[in-house]
């Protein structure tokens, strides 16, 4: 999956916890719930689009970190909803797969680009002691 297609699917993720938030009842605990969701998914795309314009891997590494944060606090808000029996378990669920798996997505990208950098300091510092 290239970064086009994780762009395509980070937003996805976003526009369908906004369409499940505006079925949150209107109640506090509702209310709270669906804010906190809504803050986060749209956190999760914007932030992985911020990671992809990174200057360095290092910036990349924390945006990603970032993004990795916000989708494992969406897997923590639905679990909330689903455990307060906000939402039904069903209409939850698959969001609530979308967002471990965009977590674990996110978690070996930063895996990945941090054993990139190692590599390459370790390249550096072998050269330097030349």
């Amino acid at each position: 999956m290239n970064s086009d297609d994780l762009k395509r699917r980070t937003k996805k993720f976003s526009l369908d916890i906004l369409d499940l938030v505006t079925e949150m009842p209107k109640t506090i605990k509702g209310r709270i719930i669906a804010m906190q969701l809504g803050r986060c998914a749209t956190s999760v795309g914007a932030n992985y689009r911020a990671a992809c314009r990174s200057r360095s891997k290092p910036e990349f590494i924390a945006k990603v970190g970032t993004v990795i944060e916000e989708s494992d606090e969406n897997a923590f808000w639905m679990e909330l909803t689903i455990e307060s029996r906000t939402l039904p378990e069903p209409r939850v669920a698959v969001l609530l797969k979308e967002a471990d798996e965009l977590t674990a997505i996110m978690t070996s990208s930063r895996k990945t680009a941090q054993a990139s950098l190692n590599r390459k300091s370790e390249i550096n510092n072998d050269f330097a002691h030349r």
